[in-house]
């Protein structure tokens, strides 16, 4: 009988426990309401925290915000341009010839033997607080002889229980630099580095002969073997020499590569048995920057922690026009970070991920395609708009043109459809003609993209809008805005190169094309199917090859392809990075490089040669403007789309701005907790209903059987 009571009393403390306001599904301490901290998620462990190795955008995610090169990109003007970051000003080459002697900034690049960029960081830049800094009362380094004893117990990073800083001086990037030649560290740059940095080629080699036996070895020969490509001028001050002129270096000194690297970090993490209890760099990277990587759990969470050393920093004053109207500028002057904390919780799947979007548990969230159609609805001249139930919740959509194309690429070696004849050039306007990436970005990208009219897109300096950046080879300008031409265009074009309705005169066969295609799944097929029915407006018959990916590379290596897709992601905002897709001697069959199409004009090749080395100026724009206009006639790509990312964002998280090159936005973000925290108590009210017609329905079928009992326990008592 007393456990029937325990039963329901039980059953009356669970309702009113739910009499309690509060969400119940809040998966965050209460005690973190009112702090100001960003929640977000990530699906997959970054392999690298290592700047000299690191070379992935879900990496960077983190490194951006922990590490500081010497410059980074300006958060809101565009065309993206470099400012500084631990550097104090943006460094200006300067030229020599072969013999030394100094040459003008406009001196040609012919003459250029080597340029010197001498870098000169802000004084009282610190490091975050580390136990490879912490050092006693003598000036010795606490944890940098740790024995069998001292790591017994040790799991993680704090558990040493000292951590110490220091400022930042010139040795660190210079010490970087030669961790970045290191053979033991297999940078994915080292090889683009050898080609340009003075000498670095020869001291990976000569690292690569002496062979240091242990990562204490290591270290110690870093430090003690110098080269000419990057040396410590005083503490502040330092020059990275490279062969000839190379401008496009200042932005790989935008890039974690070149983060300063102290080598104390080094020497404690080489030591016996932490890297077993995975205590490494890869681990735990130590920086300069606006947060330190606080908690590293990736089977759980990750967490970034304002750094307590962090230099004064200020949100931007300056933007483009409307930025002010927008309240983009509403912190100009503030000091940054705008942050205390961003929370990263592993999440594999994406409905998951979603809903707790929804519910305000995270901050932000990209749209995958099956929620797509909930968020975002195309209007009818294409632009997105949120759903009335992404705008009743205050949600807000960032879109951002990506620094990235996707195109259509003909293999110019090929026979039928390559080739400098007037013949396959026709074949190729027909078919740029023909294929529509306007339909294509709204049925396979969801409307995310837009269409290409040449390699740059917007905000490289180079490319043009409107009416004077349109392809006049495949498009028409009309009622302000680009049409694309008529089939009836393309099919005249197939006449004039000899294949009238798909026919090949000469043959009298019908004209078949190979499509070599990365094909993995069954959602491949539609994709596939409807570039089968492009080619079909022109009356050619197209073959997929579908294959792997491995096997799609080998095909472009060594010319076997006719037609293909691909992409490429910039490195640097910079229109060389991406016309030398183009460039003859990167052809991929003859040089292995980059130009899979194996494309080749002379004049194409000289211009691209002289505009590579130019500083943005109208002189430079107007070589741009030649060697897109030989591009499209040439028209060895269907210039295809250029993509263009979705974000959505909740109504208490500011200071959003798309910036594609730029990594480290984080401390630009605000948040209003008080907001968050209203709002997330409105969507997730506890639905209490259900537990009161539990409870009711328990009480309905106990108080018989209670009844009975009792009846039970009366009769027996009175016998």
């Amino acid at each position: 009988m007393n456990a029937m009571w325990r039963l329901m009393c039980g059953l009356l403390a669970l309702v009113l426990t739910g009499c309690s306001d509060e969400p119940w599904n809040d998966p965050y301490p209460a005690a973190d309401a009112d702090s100001k901290t960003v929640y977000s998620a990530f699906d997959e462990r970054p392999k690298h925290l290592d700047p000299a190795r690191s070379y992935s955008a879900n990496e960077y995610a983190f490194l951006a915000q922990i590490y500081e090169p010497p410059l980074q990109y300006h958060f809101l003007l565009r065309p993206y341009r470099l400012i500084p970051l631990s550097a104090a000003e943006v460094p200006t080459p300067q030229y020599f010839n072969a013999a030394g002697e100094p040459l003008p900034n406009d001196a040609p690049a012919a003459d250029i033997a080597r340029s010197d960029y001498l870098i000169r960081i802000q004084p009282g830049i610190r490091f975050q607080p580390h136990p490879a800094l912490a050092q006693d009362a003598a000036g010795q380094f606490r944890y940098h002889a740790l024995t069998a004893a001292d790591v017994n117990g040790i799991t993680r990073l704090a558990d040493f229980p000292e951590t110490g800083s220091r400022e930042l001086i010139a040795e660190d990037f210079v010490y970087q630099i030669k961790r970045l030649a290191a053979p033991w560290l297999h940078s994915p740059i080292a090889g683009v580095m050898g080609q340009h940095i003075l000498g670095f080629q020869e001291f990976a080699e000569q690292l690569a002969l002496a062979s240091p036996p242990t990562p204490l070895a290591q270290v110690a020969t870093l430090r003690q073997t110098n080269f000419a490509g990057a040396a410590a001028i005083d503490r502040y001050r330092f020059r990275i020499s490279l062969n000839g002129k190379y401008p496009q270096f200042a932005y790989w000194l935008a890039m974690p590569f070149f983060a300063p690297m102290p080598w104390e970090a080094e020497v404690f993490y080489a030591q016996s048995g932490l890297a077993e209890r995975n205590i490494t760099l890869d681990w735990y990277p130590v920086g300069t920057g606006a947060f330190w990587l606080s908690e590293n759990n990736p089977n759980l969470r990750m967490v970034l922690t304002r750094n307590p050393n962090f230099h004064a920093e200020f949100y931007p004053s300056d933007g483009m026009p409307g930025d002010a109207e927008s309240g983009i500028l509403a912190d100009a002057g503030q000091p940054l970070p705008l942050l205390d904390r961003a929370i990263y919780s592993l999440e594999k799947e994406d409905i998951p991920r979603w809903n707790k979007f929804l519910q305000g548990y995270y901050d932000s969230s990209g749209i995958a395609s099956d929620a797509f159609d909930q968020a975002v609805q195309i209007a009818a001249d294409g632009q997105p708009l949120l759903t009335d139930t992404m705008r009743d919740q205050g949600i807000r959509l960032l879109t951002s043109v990506e620094p990235a194309n996707y195109y259509l690429g003909f293999n110019m070696l090929d026979a039928v459809v390559g080739g400098d004849s007037e013949r396959a050039r026709l074949l190729r306007q027909a078919i740029s003609i023909a294929v529509d990436y306007e339909e294509f970005i709204s049925i396979f990208a969801n409307g995310r993209g837009v269409v290409a009219h040449g390699p740059l897109p917007p905000g490289i300096f180079g490319y043009r809008e409107d009416a004077a950046g349109i392809n006049p080879l495949v498009y028409d300008w009309r009622d302000g805005r680009a049409v694309r031409r008529p089939l009836a265009t393309a099919q005249a074009l197939m006449e004039q190169a000899g294949y009238p309705n798909g026919i090949d005169r000469e043959t009298g066969r019908t004209l078949t094309i190979n499509y070599e295609a990365v094909a993995t799944g069954p959602d491949d097929r539609a994709r596939l199917n409807w570039m089968r029915k492009q080619f079909a407006k022109l009356g050619i018959e197209l073959v997929v090859r579908a294959t792997d990916y491995n096997r799609f590379q080998d095909k472009l290596r060594t010319g076997a392809a006719q037609i293909f897709m691909l992409g490429w992601n910039a490195d640097y905002p910079d229109p060389e990075n991406f016309l030398f897709l183009l460039y003859g001697p990167n052809g991929k069959v003859a040089h292995q490089g980059e130009n899979a199409a194996n494309y080749a004009n002379p004049e194409f090749d000289r211009l691209f040669e002289e505009m590579k080395f130019m500083d943005d100026s109208p002189e430079r724009q107007v070589i741009i403007d030649r060697l897109i206009e030989i591009a499209r006639a040439d028209a060895p790509w269907v210039w295809g789309f250029f993509p263009k990312s979705f974000s959505l964002h909740h109504q208490w998280m500011r200071n959003l701005h798309p910036n594609q090159m730029a990594n480290n936005t984080l401390k630009y973000r605000r948040i209003d907790p008080t907001l968050r925290q209203q709002l997330r108590h409105v969507w997730n009210q506890p639905i209490r209903w259900p537990l009161w017609i539990g409870a009711g329905l328990l009480v309905l079928l106990v108080l018989p059987a209670w009844w009975l009992v009792r009846q039970r326990e009366r009769r027996t008592a009175l016998k």
